[in-house]
């Protein structure tokens, strides 16, 4: 068995709006289009998605059939979702210390990966011995790959995550 964790495809950005309603920007469909096309995905797999418009969207433009919407699965909660300036620097100082909340209103990196470990190891024990594709977001996907393999979070492979882009755990824990 295999875990796929797809990063959602490019999202339309409103700065005036959360981060978590922003929906996949059309002119970049042809990007998650490519993942299909690669079939680097499985198309007999159980498929869930996180609940926010760019994972949803990307999920069923890449998936066969049926997707299961998993609230638990959606990204780091981020406040009021104002717009952040440098968000790669603020999301280093979350890496260095998980356990503190990196902004005012933000959840804690750990809260999310207990949140999100939680929600795939429930999804993965419903599906046992079958290959499942989880649609979401790159934050929560580094701390959902570091907690099935037992190894710390990549930051550096959270950098390089392109959108769309895919993570494979084989055999998760």
């Amino acid at each position: 068995m295999t875990l796929y964790l797809v990063r959602h495809g490019r999202p339309l950005v409103d700065r005036t709006r959360s981060a978590a309603t922003w929906p996949l920007d059309p002119t970049h469909e042809h990007e998650v289009l490519a993942l299909r096309v690669r079939r680097s995905l499985p198309s007999s797999a159980a498929w869930c998605s996180s609940p926010e418009p760019k994972a949803l969207e990307t999920a069923r433009l890449l998936a066969d059939g049926h997707v299961t919407v998993v609230s638990d699965l959606r990204e780091q909660v981020r406040g009021n979702g104002g717009w952040v300036d440098d968000l790669p620097a603020v999301m280093q100082a979350a890496f260095a210390r998980p356990d503190e909340p990196a902004m005012p209103g933000w959840e804690s990196l750990s809260a999310t990966r207990e949140r999100v470990g939680a929600a795939a190891r429930g999804i993965l024990a419903r599906h046992l011995g079958q290959d499942v594709v989880l649609v979401g977001h790159g934050t929560a996907w580094t701390l959902l790959a570091a907690e099935l393999t037992g190894t710390p979070p990549d930051v550096g492979r959270w950098a390089r995550l392109a959108m769309p882009d895919v993570i494979r755990v084989e055999h998760p824990r």
